[in-house]
């Protein structure tokens, strides 16, 4: 098990690799067909049944689900955010054929069909909503908006598909791959600092906390950095900052999490004061009212300087299968149950009704998003061990 996974991983550690130490693996780019041909060796490799469905989310079947019924589905995704950790998305990807490799060393006959998911676009770090394919099969991704998400290159989905040889005119929920997945578990790094404070190496998720991402744009007035006087300046950089530190009074105040983590400005240029910024704030909390709470103070704020703010995703909070979640902490070593605040792939599923779990890997430096992102060999292995257990307990 511990020789599978490790070459495995090495096999991913260059693809997308920066000069930061993380990872830049987007959405249809020329890493993401890296990402893309390794996923599909690895099936073939296996003699697994790949396929591609209508979104672009690739699957990999051991058994046929159309025959033998809905599967046991493994995975996560494999692109990452701007300079992200190498585990976030990876580590569940490499976990699930790690641990379809160990089912088939100990010689189980599986009575259920068995998959490797790879989720596509999951952090949409490139066209701006997080969960694309999934949302997309899954229907909570309008196919005509999603086509038209433009990215910073000014490149629209549907032509970043089109050239990386997927056509985006198929994209839409997906019901004949929705009907063959029968339970989804998603192994993932933690994303905090839970499981070092319990000083355990895997938790089972309970639920995800409601998130959102809203574009905030400050309008201002164009004009020379040297010779306009302070006095005659209609700077958005200030109205930013003020809405910034508001962000961060506000979350404080309703117990919740936010922050602009990109922003833009126009012109863009060092000696030119900005004719308009537009930033991104990022919200949640463990309910709705919380994040709500935020987000309608920093509308005032917003309002306040001449700007606007619109609602680009919203995603509400997922509970998963409590008793779905009890079976798996049993099979773990009673590992301890743990929500959390980052989105993935099992809670878009899971919202639509498809029995999800997912698995946490101990991260000892709670860092996420970053290249500091962490996992010990040892528990990536235990990881395996609990996602090996799992699958052949669902599937018997």
């Amino acid at each position: 098990m511990t020789r599978g996974f490790d070459s495995l991983w090495e096999a991913l550690v260059p693809v997308g690799l920066a000069r930061s130490g993380g990872y830049r693996r987007f959405a249809w780019t020329a890493e993401d067909s890296l990402l893309r041909e390794w996923f599909a060796g690895e099936a073939a490799a296996r003699g697994l049944d790949l396929v591609t469905d209508r979104c672009g989310n690739q699957w990999a079947w051991w058994g046929d689900p159309d025959v033998d019924g809905p599967g046991v589905v493994l995975g996560s995704h494999l692109d990452s955010v701007p300079d992200g950790g190498a585990f976030d998305g990876p580590l569940g990807v490499v976990s699930a054929f790690a641990a379809l490799d160990e089912l088939r060393a100990r010689g189980v006959v599986p009575a259920r069909p068995i998959a490797v998911a790879h989720f596509a676009d999951e952090e949409g770090a490139r066209f701006g909503v997080a969960c694309a394919g999934s949302r997309l099969l899954t229907g909570l991704l309008d196919p005509e908006r999603a086509r038209a998400l433009t990215g910073p290159d000014g490149v629209s989905m549907a032509e970043a598909m089109t050239r990386a040889g997927h056509d985006p005119a198929w994209i839409g929920r997906d019901t004949e791959t929705l009907r063959r997945i029968g339970t989804y578990v998603e192994l993932h790094v933690e994303q905090g600092r839970g499981l070092v404070d319990l000083d355990r190496p895997v938790a089972v998720g309970s639920a995800i906390w409601p998130h959102g991402r809203w574009r905030i744009t400050l309008p201002g007035r164009a004009d020379h950095a040297g010779t306009t006087r302070l006095a005659d300046r209609d700077d958005p950089m200030l109205a930013l900052a003020d809405v910034v530190q508001r962000i961060r009074a506000a979350a404080e105040r309703h117990d919740a999490v936010a922050t602009c983590g990109k922003v833009t400005v126009e012109p863009n240029a060092v000696n030119a004061i900005p004719s308009q910024v537009t930033a991104w704030l990022d919200a949640r909390g463990a309910d709705e009212a919380r994040v709500t709470a935020v987000v309608s103070e920093v509308i005032a704020a917003a309002r306040e300087h001449g700007g606007t703010v619109a609602k680009e995703s919203w995603t509400r909070a997922t509970t998963f299968d409590a008793a779905l979640g009890a079976r798996l902490a049993s099979l773990v070593g009673d590992a301890p149950v743990l929500p959390t605040g980052a989105g993935h792939d099992a809670g878009i599923l899971a919202s639509v009704g498809i029995p999800a779990a997912m698995l946490y890997v101990r991260n000892p430096t709670g860092i996420s998003h970053a290249p500091e992102e962490h996992a010990q060999p040892e528990d990536c292995h235990q990881g395996v061990e609990a996602l090996t257990a799992v699958a052949e307990h669902l599937a018997r």
